[in-house]
C-alpha cells in the first residue's frame, strides 16, 4: 500500500489552527481559574485571552530551553518534571500579565502546579475534540510471527 504525499497546510489552515489553539488555551486558563484555589483573575473576560497569548509566547520561548536544560530530570522522573516546568511557566505568565496591568494572580508554586495540570488536561481534551490532535489506533491481528 502506498501513501500519497500530504499537502503542506495552507496559510488559512495555519491561521485557523493558531486561533483555535489560542481559544482553547483561553478556555483552559479559565477552567484553571474556576477550579484551582490560589489562581485568581479579576477583570474583563477578554483579558483572559491576553493571559493566554502571554502563556503561549512564554511556552514558545522558554519551554524548549527549560526542557533541554532539565532533560536528565525529565527522563529520571519519566516526564513528570514537565509538570514543574508548566508550573514555572504559569508563574512567569502571571508576573508578565501583572506587569501589563492584567489582574491574573497565582499564589503559590502548588497552585501553579495544579493549574498547569488543569490547563494541560483541558487543552488536550479540547484540541482532541476539535480534531487538532488526531488519535491513531493500530490493531495488529494474528500471531507473533506476522
Amino acid at each position: 500500500m502506498t501513501e500519497s504525499p500530504t499537502q503542506p497546510p495552507s496559510h488559512w489552515q495555519m491561521a485557523r489552527s493558531l486561533v483555535l489553539r489560542w481559544l482553547v488555551t483561553s478556555l483552559a486558563i479559565f477552567a484553571a481559574i474556576q477550579i484551582v484555589p490560589g489562581i485568581e483573575f479579576v477583570g474583563p473576560g477578554w483579558e483572559i485571552g491576553l493571559v493566554a497569548l502571554v502563556f503561549g509566547l512564554v511556552n514558545i520561548a522558554l519551554r524548549p530551553i527549560l526542557t533541554l536544560l532539565t532533560c536528565p530530570l525529565v527522563i529520571l522522573t519519566l516526564g513528570l518534571f514537565t509538570l514543574v516546568i508548566n508550573a514555572l511557566l504559569l508563574l512567569l505568565t502571571a508576573a508578565i500579565a501583572n506587569s501589563l496591568g492584567v489582574q491574573f494572580r497565582v499564589d503559590s508554586f502548588w497552585s501553579a502546579l495544579l493549574g498547569g495540570l488543569v490547563i494541560a488536561i483541558v487543552s488536550t481534551l479540547l484540541l482532541w475534540l476539535a480534531g487538532e490532535m488526531p488519535v491513531r489506533v493500530i490493531i495488529h491481528t494474528g500471531g507473533p510471527d506476522r
